[in-house]
């Protein structure tokens, strides 16, 4: 996400400065030291960042917090009190952050602190934008969906492996998606070939002989993953189909790929893709065995072109930049609700 934006927005000439949290993990896994856009920077405590990059604060036109930034609720104050230009907090998990916030959990962002970001970007977008605004009191809550880069993400003919794939963590509140539009087709069809990847399924769980499971699959696999499926499964977690408006990068991958997508149901879903014509909503395993087993492959071609010419249209990197752009100098750039 941060790094599809920095890249464009530095394509797109304005000077951009990423400070991140020197943390053990990710310096065992960091892949990109050295970005060629823009100008990436690592502190270790919040009294360096405060030391080393004071002066930066004071003259950037926008200074932005992300969610789960390490003592976020200390570095959105000294942001809110010393930064020169627009403030803005970066929601990529906003179902997430207001559920923590409801039972009193302050890790990254405290109530009060909402209406002291200038701007309010958000993952998810309908309803949850106004109740950001009218029962939080942030002065301009926006919808940042997350985005597709389409340098990594774009059709790569090969051999179909699978009928239908899934890639996900697993997650308690997920699972009873996967079961239903999954691996209950799977028993139910034979002869048809399934996948399931990602790390964290418990190990009772009875996968039938047709599906393949794979614990981990490199960010360098997604493509080659994407589009050896005939089609591709996305499961939505619960909190997001609650406030709906809630896409995950996964659909927009997917689709970038030319693969095209069966989903659950959630409000906003359709403003993001035409159902029947760009994606299947599935609501059971029924239908999902019809549409792997009957739709013709002139129908499915199709459906994946359309969805691919939607996402290419409106939901890469650089309509990011563009829209975070625009919120910033108030133009209200959105290409979805």
């Amino acid at each position: 996400t941060f790094r599809g934006l920095v890249r464009e927005l530095d394509a797109a000439g304005h000077d951009v400065l990423f400070l991140e949290r020197d943390q053990p993990w990710y310096a065992a896994h960091r892949d990109l030291p050295d970005p060629p856009y823009g100008r990436t920077e690592l502190y270790g405590s919040l009294d360096e960042l405060r030391d080393r990059f004071a002066e930066s604060l004071r003259t950037a036109d926008l200074v932005i917090v992300g969610s789960f930034v390490p003592q976020g609720v200390q570095v959105g104050e000294w942001v809110q009190g010393e930064a020169g230009g627009l403030t803005a907090f970066y929601d990529i998990d906003t179902p997430v952050t207001l559920a923590k916030l409801a039972r009193g959990d302050h890790e990254y962002l405290r109530p009060d602190q909402i209406a002291g970001y200038g701007l309010y970007l958000s993952f998810t977008g309908g309803p949850t934008l106004r109740r950001l605004e009218n029962e939080l009191g942030s002065p301009r809550a926006r919808v940042l969906y997350c985005s597709v880069d389409p340098l990594l993400y774009h059709p790569d003919p090969q051999p179909a492996a699978w009928d239908l794939g899934y890639m996900g963590t697993y997650s308690d509140d997920r699972q009873p998606g996967v079961d239903r539009l999954l691996l209950q087709p799977a028993r139910t069809w034979a002869a048809g070939r399934f996948t399931v990847a990602g790390p964290q399924y418990p190990q009772d769980i009875d996968w039938p002989a047709n599906v393949d499971y794979q614990p981990h699959l490199a960010p360098a696999e997604h493509r080659a993953f994407y589009n050896r499926q005939r089609f591709t499964l996305n499961i939505t977690r619960a909190d997001m189909v609650r406030a709906g408006w809630s896409p995950s990068v996964r659909l927009f991958e997917a689709a970038a790929c030319g693969t095209p997508i069966v989903s659950d149901r959630w409000a906003g879903l359709d403003t993001l893709f035409v159902p029947g014509r760009e994606i299947v909503i599935a609501e059971s395993a029924a239908h999902v065995l019809a549409v792997l087993r009957d739709m013709p492959e002139e129908h499915r071609l199709l459906m994946a072109d359309r969805a691919r010419r939607r996402v290419l249209a409106e939901h890469t990197a650089a309509h990011r930049a563009a829209q975070l752009v625009g919120y910033a100098l108030d133009l209200d750039v959105e290409t979805a609700p």
